[in-house]
């Protein structure tokens, strides 16, 4: 009998089908090499542990699968021109492939908010952002929830509408309980597109779901799309109490996170204030002020370190400490055998004592 998926123990998925969803976008499907029941919130990711010529690489996909279906996860990926982890995932992943992942993880769920009976969600996505939200979606509809969904996607073209047919199929099937609305900037070889034409817009928005201030919005797509949304929200006097929002792009995050952890001034050694940070393979040293991370004082000693989403999340700072103590609150970025054998993620580390870093 198939036992529970451990994050902290289990760290290999078998790719079982590659599905084509578009032009450009690909769904992988995963199972463990051992038979494993995959539990997990709909809307959370996975870590992807790669190695791309050589270079260690890390990144981070939300799950377009669902819980409900268990013995089975799922990604879906979209080509970028010259993007580095999917154009080779594009190109070299096919079923019977093995790759190290970590998690799932991460807090945009509806899932992991109270639920109470007939909820209201509006869900927004553009692009791949929408693979969250198909997760939530395909969660309650499995489930046969009574929640009532209005979901708009936008898309560059209707070709280009990932899930076109199983949205459809499941606002068919909900009796009423799911309203779909997709907009597209232009109608590409669909010249009888008979959808939203241009952006998503306040006008499109109340045709859909013309009773939007009532319901919890979630939101993931590019940082131009999801500033727009909240700007159009703000806007009509949507109680922004209820917006719920998700970045795919961990290159954002990171300059967010750069923007929002604006770092101290050094404290200069010997001044009595901070902890030393020392590299022992580069042989570089810092001080790291009081309550300032590790990779916030790298950065601000031009000591470079691999980052991505800088919030404990992902795991590609992931590094070895050989001595000190750190306060570590990280968000599902690290397992607890890897903090058990002296691992650390500096993005998300505060220094307790002087500290020595295996790098």
């Amino acid at each position: 009998m198939a036992t529970p998926w451990d994050g902290d123990r289990d760290d290999t998925l078998l790719c079982r089908a590659v599905r084509q969803e578009t032009h450009d976008v690909r769904t992988f499907v995963f199972s463990a090499p051992a038979p494993r029941l995959f539990r997990y919130a709909p809307g959370q990711f996975i870590t992807l542990e790669l190695d791309i010529g050589g270079q260690a690489v890390q990144r981070c996909y939300t799950l377009s699968s669902t819980p409900s279906r268990p013995d089975t996860v799922s990604i879906t990926v979209k080509r970028v021109p010259g993007g580095q982890v999917s154009n080779w995932l594009h190109d070299n992943l096919a079923p019977g492939a093995q790759i190290r992942v970590r998690g799932p993880s991460g807090g945009f769920s509806c899932f992991l908010q109270p639920m109470p009976a007939r909820e209201k969600y509006l869900f927004l996505s553009a692009g791949s952002g929408i693979t969250p939200l198909m997760s939530m979606t395909r969660a309650m509809h499995d489930l046969v929830l009574d929640a009532d969904i209005a979901f708009v996607h936008s898309a560059r073209t209707p070709d280009d509408i990932i899930f076109a047919r199983e949205l459809e199929l499941m606002a068919y099937n909900r009796d009423g309980l799911f309203r779909l609305g997709a907009v597209c900037e232009r109608r590409g070889a669909q010249a009888a597109w008979a959808g939203f034409n241009g952006f998503l817009n306040l006008a499109v928005l109340q045709n859909v779901a013309p009773d939007f201030r009532e319901r919890k919005v979630y939101t993931c797509g590019p940082a131009p799309y999801m500033a727009a949304v909240r700007a159009m929200l703000e806007g009509a006097g949507f109680d922004m109490a209820g917006y719920h929002e998700e970045s795919f792009s961990f290159a954002a995050l990171a300059q967010a996170g750069a923007e929002a952890e604006a770092p101290p001034a050094l404290v200069a050694e010997g001044a009595g204030q901070g902890f030393k940070v020392s590299f022992s393979r580069s042989g570089d040293e810092l001080t790291c002020a009081p309550g300032q991370t590790i990779l916030a004082a790298a950065r601000a000693a031009g000591v470079r370190m691999p980052i991505s989403c800088t919030q404990g999340m992902c795991g590609t700072c992931k590094t070895r400490m050989t001595a000190g103590q750190v306060d570590m609150r990280h968000a599902g970025g690290i397992r607890q055998r890897e903090i058990d054998q002296g691992w650390i993620l500096p993005c998300c580390s505060k220094p307790l004592a002087d500290v020595v870093l295996d790098r």
